[in-house]
């Protein structure tokens, strides 16, 4: 500012009265310093400018570089914030930086909420991390109704029974789940297939591991369905990266997918709408869950006294080719 009004020949008072647009100068005035600004390369001060304020408009986001579907949700959070005039700031989840590490970051920029996605944390883990933390949290992707802190997810076990059943009205009784342990939703949907399964007299075919839940994972889930000898004549997966892998495994197997074996997912990734690959998936809202995490979280800010919710986005099936009537 004191090199705008240097160039002008004007106050420094003068200039920040005009780019904080207050009152007290000519409109000819306002023109010109707006115009020099512009010249200059003027940037305002965020930081500075949040010192300033008697209270912070910042959400701080957690997340995971590493997931397939974060970046969409996190779009939806730039224009949720920004609709309600708030900011948000990023802190990742690397190898050698923790959720806890994340968090406090976030926390020395004076954020007003924390917002976490998909991070691999138990409800102990998240409560301690509530506990020491003087905003309003919200566990995007997973997590029950409770009174520390908010949560917002999709209703992944009624999605993952949408497949189930999809697969069930095709003619398949032999429908094997793959499913990771490690990966924070996987007890929800898990439960999603056991249900309808079960509603259906089927016997449940579950496989289940601690670790990834990437392409790598789904791939050595394949190989070990090969090892068995007879395969299912279905399989749903506990999201699309494993289905993918899986696909990729079976079809250079000479599996033929889908007249030898129907494959679904969740989630809904990018991938899975290439040709080729053209997956039956299950769509969890990534626009809605941005927003609605957004929704939750200022709605604590502004009146802290309430109570955490539970806000659930639908899901959609989304049917493509890698399902088809099963084999006789």
């Amino acid at each position: 500012m004191a090199d705008i009004a240097a160039h002008l020949g004007v106050s420094r008072q003068l200039v920040s009265l005009v780019l904080r647009d207050q009152p007290g100068a000519s409109e000819e005035t306002r023109q010109r310093v707006r115009e020099a600004a512009r010249e200059l390369g003027y940037r305002p001060h965020t930081g500075a400018r949040s010192l300033r304020r008697a209270r912070s408009f910042d959400l701080g986001v957690v997340f995971s570089p590493v997931h397939a579907t974060e970046h969409e949700i996190i779009e939806a959070m730039y224009d949720a914030a920004s609709a309600k005039r708030y900011h948000v700031i990023l802190s990742a989840l690397t190898p050698s930086r923790g959720p806890r590490q994340a968090v406090d970051e976030l926390l020395g920029h004076r954020c007003a909420a924390v917002l976490i996605i998909g991070a691999e944390l138990s409800h102990a883990e998240l409560t301690e991390i509530v506990d020491r933390t003087p905003v309003p949290v919200v566990n995007v992707g997973d997590g029950h109704r409770n009174t520390h802190y908010d949560v917002v997810r999709s209703s992944g076990d009624r999605g993952i029974a949408q497949a189930v059943e999809h697969l069930i009205g095709l003619g398949h009784r032999r429908i094997c789940y793959l499913n990771s342990s490690s990966m924070s939703p996987a007890p929800l949907r898990l439960e999603g297939y056991l249900r309808m399964m079960r509603a259906h007299g089927l016997e449940p075919d579950p496989v289940t591991w601690v670790g990834g839940y990437d392409e790598e994972a789904g791939a050595v889930a394949a190989r070990g369905l090969l090892d068995r000898g007879d395969l299912p004549t279905a399989v749903v997966a506990g999201n699309d990266q494993i289905a993918f892998g899986l696909l990729q495994v079976m079809v250079r197997s000479g599996v033929r997918v889908p007249q030898r074996l129907s494959i679904t997912g969740f989630d809904d990734i990018r991938i899975a709408h290439l040709p080729g690959v053209e997956l039956t998936t299950v769509r969890q809202d990534p626009g809605l869950m941005g927003a609605a995490a957004v929704e939750v979280a200022i709605r604590r800010i502004e009146s802290p006294r309430l109570s955490p919710v539970l806000r659930v986005v639908p899901t959609t099936l989304m049917l493509r080719s890698s399902t088809a009537p099963a084999p006789a």
